[in-house]
């Protein structure tokens, strides 16, 4: 197995690189997760050369093989997709953070939310409990509310 000289390397990127578009340049640096550490030193050099900025070359976490899988429990379901934004809303008030499932569907045609069990409000598993009790609370507070406005 031979082994690749990293100054040989560079000076080879190098030449390849000056020898593209602003737009082939672009283009790699979109896929910078793609390339080798030492093939995006010499892309941000040569993109630093031209004056040009793409972002951040460094493989971000989502990335790869390091992709976050998170526990969500479905802890209502709502037919009116207006109440699962509110709901969402209380609880991100709340400082609890929510996910609405199914809801780009609903907003494209409501006959949807049949189909697909109607829209999913989920919260992490361990903010279940908390998640509740504020949907609770605020259930009681609006039904207090209109019972004391019908009197």
């Amino acid at each position: 197995m031979t082994t690749i000289d990293p100054e040989q390397e560079r000076q080879r990127l190098a030449e390849a690189y000056a020898g593209q578009t602003d737009g082939e340049l672009e283009n790699i640096a979109g896929n910078a997760s793609d390339l080798t550490e030492l093939a995006r030193e010499t892309l941000r050099a040569e993109l630093a050369r031209r004056g040009l900025y793409v972002g951040q070359l460094e493989p971000t976490a989502l990335q790869g093989d390091e992709a976050e899988f998170r526990d969500l429990v479905v802890i209502r379901t709502f037919w009116n997709l207006m109440e699962a934004e509110l709901a969402k809303g209380l609880l991100d008030a709340a400082g609890i953070e929510s996910f609405l499932f199914d809801d780009n569907m609903v907003r494209l045609d409501w006959f949807n939310a049949n189909a697909l069990g109607g829209v999913k409000l989920r919260v992490d598993a361990v903010n279940v409990e908390a998640a509740n009790q504020v949907l609770e609370e605020a259930a009681a507070e609006a039904a207090a509310e209109e019972s004391e406005s019908a009197e």
